[in-house]
């Protein structure tokens, strides 16, 4: 048969729209919540002052100590502030939730499909040997941290499936289906390695020089476990780009390791370091009396953040016996007096935390209804009955510090449940052994918290005690789970994802290095992250969301602690930044030094003004 001309071009037309249809998604971002705020060619971020004048060292304070360079193996203890010396495929911008710009790469495509993200580099993009960096060094970064990096590599990138270089400034990622639809989006946060210096040495050993980077920072000089400085690369190749333009101000950035929080205090006072967040409400409160303060030199700041705030608590072990009855964990957790605590040493800062999403419309509350009771009912059989009939709350005391007789009646019925009783003042099991646990920390402004909880754990016939580590050990210890319960911090964003399964799968529990502290191995919460990782929409996400939210809540892993919304802190007056508000609160980065402030400053600490 044959077609006339318009046949023959409708023909054209309809095996076109295939074609058409299936274009990939090329973009300057990649966002998981809409559009991106910031055009294609954004000048800079609108926190940051394209103008600010370079130069001047900040000195910065740390709690803790460092012997390795490394910080993407489990051995070794590395020193933080080496992230700062790498680049990125994209970087996040503060002020906009879940959006990220192409820096090392320029445009990121995304697969109609689904199924791949292919990131574009920048040709110019160089290490500071000045090595062209390639769609090479990207995938060999990805094979070598998922073969030898931290376990969380694994499971943050379980679901791509290969990488492949298509040319030397081209790399696709593709992936095993396509429901992960935030896999783009933490592939752009890949610190790209140089493959070539990596070449003659061990990855698998902790790094004791300094490494080679590609960004605006690398190491200068240093001491283990006492000085770490930073030099800013004065020839930076990205520093014209709207990503990095007004940032990264100073020439040096040199951090102070202290092994005690006191004496690191003690240092900011003496003007030995220039600026600190304050994470401590006592201090906060009452340990910023000193002259300096009350001449206006050291300026004390609270900065409101708009971020989700995690859940921080007592994080049980469940891989010692001693936690492995969900009732014995409620009971501890039911013991917990907030409102004294908040009282007495926070002075009323802190609001209880109630939810692993804390601050955020993820939270679960009340009954579950709609798309997220439809989730839970198909576990029905496998959940608590009270993960369907009562909402999750914690007790509210009257402050005093003596529980309620409701919350110790409620709480030795749980444990006489779980096959504890009181003998001789001592709540002992069936052998008569006592219940008896040790509370690990890292940090000793967490004693007179964890103190006044062994005393109220001790009216049931508990012995609890506290062991204060320093950070070093700390870390060794959570890395091979060997504590029974520790103070721990589970950080959420706005968009929860293939995080979740460093939290909270059975995989997860058992490598060496993870972030399941808990030990959390259970099915349904297995399932239900995979539901929220493959959320096809932002009202799946939700729903799934918050069921994974009731169900931890209800398992009671973790004795809750508090959360505040804003960021405290305290700097020496030699500082200047852009004057707004910004989502993530506070971006130091941005902030440069004021030469007539500094003179100022500088000259009133020499003549011992602190």
């Amino acid at each position: 048969m044959r077609l006339t001309a318009a046949a023959l071009a409708l023909a054209a037309g309809l095996l076109a729209a295939p074609a058409l249809a299936q274009a990939p998604n090329r973009s300057h971002a990649v966002s998981l919540i809409g559009p991106a705020a910031l055009p294609p060619g954004f000048a800079h971020f609108p926190y940051a002052n394209p103008n600010a004048p370079k130069g001047g060292e900040v000195a910065l304070g740390a709690v803790g100590t460092f012997d390795s360079f490394s910080p993407h193996i489990v051995r070794g203890t590395p020193a933080g502030a080496t992230l700062s010396i790498y680049d990125t495929l994209t970087r996040g911008n503060a002020d906009e939730a879940q959006t990220s710009y192409g820096h090392v790469a320029h445009t990121i495509e995304t697969a109609a499909d689904g199924r791949s993200v292919t990131f574009e580099l920048r040709p110019e993009a160089r290490f500071h040997d000045g090595t062209p960096m390639t769609a090479e060094d990207v995938a060999w970064t990805f094979q070598t941290l998922i073969a030898h990096g931290r376990p969380h590599y694994r499971q943050y990138w379980a679901d791509v499936a290969e990488v492949q270089v298509e040319s030397p400034h081209r790399v696709t990622f593709r992936f095993r289906h396509a429901e992960n639809r935030e896999l783009a989006s933490i592939l752009g946060q890949l610190e790209v390695l140089p493959k070539h210096w990596w070449a003659t040495r061990d990855f698998t050993r902790p790094l004791t020089e300094p490494p080679l980077g590609s960004g605006p920072w690398r190491i200068e000089r240093f001491e283990f476990g006492r000085t770490l400085v930073l030099a800013r690369v004065p020839d930076y190749w990205a520093q014209n780009l709207g990503t990095a333009k007004g940032l990264h101000n100073f020439d040096r950035r040199r951090v102070e390791y202290f092994r005690d929080p006191t004496v690191a205090m003690e240092a900011f006072k003496a003007g030995q370091v220039d600026f600190r967040q304050e994470n401590v409400a006592l201090v906060w409160a009452t340990g910023y009396d000193f002259p300096a303060v009350r001449r206006g030199l050291v300026k004390k700041e609270e900065f409101r953040h708009r971020l989700p705030t995690g859940m921080q608590g007592y994080v049980m072990n469940t891989r010692r016996e001693v936690f492995k009855d969900v009732r014995v964990r409620q009971a501890l957790a039911l013991m917990f007096d907030f409102e004294w605590a908040n009282a007495n040493l926070f002075h009323g800062a802190y609001t209880r935390t109630a939810s692993y999403f804390s601050n955020s419309t993820l939270a679960s509350s009340g009954l579950p209804e709609g798309a997220e009771l439809a989730l839970l009912e198909r576990h029905r059989a496998r959940l608590p009955a009270a993960v369907f009939t009562t909402p999750f709350t914690l007790p509210v005391t009257d402050g005093t510090g003596n529980p309620n007789r409701d919350v110790l009646r409620q709480a030795l019925d749980l444990l006489r449940q779980a096959g504890w009783t009181v003998r001789d003042r001592r709540l002992v099991n069936a052998a008569g052994q006592q219940l008896r646990f040790e509370i690990l920390l890292s940090n000793p402004a967490f004693e007179r918290i964890s103190l006044p909880y062994v005393q109220w754990l001790a009216r049931l016939g508990i012995e609890a005690r506290v062991r204060t580590v320093d950070p070093a050990q700390f870390q060794r210890l959570s890395d091979t789970y060997d504590y029974d319960m520790a103070v721990e911090v589970f950080g959420q964003s706005e968009s929860p994802g293939n995080e979740q399964r460093g939290y909270w799968t059975c995989d997860s529990a058992k490598h060496e290095g993870g972030a399941n502290s808990a030990g959390v191995c259970d099915p349904v919460v297995d399932t239900l992250v995979e539901t929220l990782i493959t959320a096809p929409d932002r009202p799946t996400l939700e729903a799934a969301t918050r069921a994974l939210d009731r169900v931890l809540l209800h398992s009671w892993y973790v004795v809750p602690h508090w959360h505040v919304r804003t960021i405290r802190a305290a700097y020496w007056d030699r500082f200047a930044r852009v004057d707004m508000p910004i989502r993530s609160g506070l971006v130091f980065d941005a902030w440069w030094i004021d030469p007539a402030r500094a003179e100022a400053t500088d000259a009133a600490r020499r003549a011992g003004a602190n």
